[in-house]
């Protein structure tokens, strides 16, 4: 079978990772004291500034996060991965994730692996390449390859469509 469709192109992303610890909750992703404003770029100007006061000034569109277990805990808001994806987080790598986030995180279009290996194997800095159809990680600056397991089709479409909403006026409802 043939890929003709724009949006089956695999997906794959390559760039710097940023790396973060464990049980960074969402008033750490995004300051509680900015959630009146919905606008994402404006959302993204604050981003994990809390965490790393350099990220929202020298993070370039493109870089990954990796991060310890639970990342995403606290509060369930959408704000979060907005924040992220709008800054130009292109995919985030946690030995585990919150399960509100992780649903949220697909539901707004933003691509995350679990990898404890994948975490534990990369450092601040390196430079990663992401396979989301095999879940393979792979480290460009010391050539180790990690694995995490791969996100199934149908969520790969909905990350394509750009979130679930997008996916649901794409696709249709019947």
């Amino acid at each position: 079978m043939s890929r003709s469709r724009e949006n089956d192109t695999p997906m794959v992303f390559k760039g710097t990772v940023w790396k973060f610890g464990h049980n960074i909750d969402t008033d750490v992703i995004i300051p509680a004291r900015y959630l009146n404003d919905s606008d994402p770029v404006s959302l993204a100007e604050h981003c994990m500034e809390n965490a790393n006061s350099g990220f929202s000034l020298k993070m370039k569109p493109g870089d990954l996060i990796a991060a310890g277990s639970n990342f995403g805990c606290g509060s369930s808001r959408e704000h979060a991965p907005i924040a992220l994806k709008a800054k130009g987080v292109s995919c985030i790598i946690a030995e585990t994730f919150a399960r509100i986030f992780y649903r949220n995180a697909f539901n707004t279009g933003l691509p995350i692996l679990e990898s404890r290996d994948a975490v534990m194997g990369i450092k601040e800095g390196d430079t990663i390449q992401v396979e989301l159809e095999t879940g393979r990680i792979l480290n460009l600056d010391t050539g180790r390859s990690f694995q995490a397991a791969p996100v199934p089709e149908f969520m790969r479409q909905i990350l394509k469509d750009g979130g679930l909403i997008p996916h649901i006026i794409r696709r249709g409802s019947g």
